[in-house]
């Protein structure tokens, strides 16, 4: 099933995103969750802003499993590439909120290490 997002930035994106159930989390929903850290992630903000913390932490929460992991890995990069993602910020992001991730939100990674 495909499911469109409106994203609402300084430029207006549309995400096309195939959904995928991955157990705990969905990779829609993961992808819908980590929207307040737009700003962040195309190097628009200095800092994260909570409710992009609190998406952190909660995707990590729902991350049980490795496969959950790597559907998830895979979603972030093909996510950040439409995005316009810095790689430097997105490897910064889980320091910055404070939250040890078994996800990495880093476009540059194998996913399947």
């Amino acid at each position: 099933m495909e499911k469109k997002i409106m994203v609402s930035s300084p430029i207006m994106m549309i995400l096309v995103i195939k959904s995928k159930s991955v157990d705990a989390i969905t990779c829609e929903e993961a992808l819908t969750r980590l929207m307040p850290g737009q700003l962040f992630l195309t190097s628009e903000a200095f800092l994260p802003i909570s409710p992009c913390c609190l998406a952190v932490a909660n995707i990590n929460a729902g991350s049980t499993t490795t496969s959950i992991c790597r559907s998830l890995c895979r979603r972030f990069q093909q996510a950040a590439s439409g995005l316009g993602v810095s790689p430097d910020k997105a490897k910064e992001l889980s320091q910055l909120c404070g939250v040890s991730t078994t996800v990495a939100i880093d476009p540059t990674i194998n996913c399947n290490s």
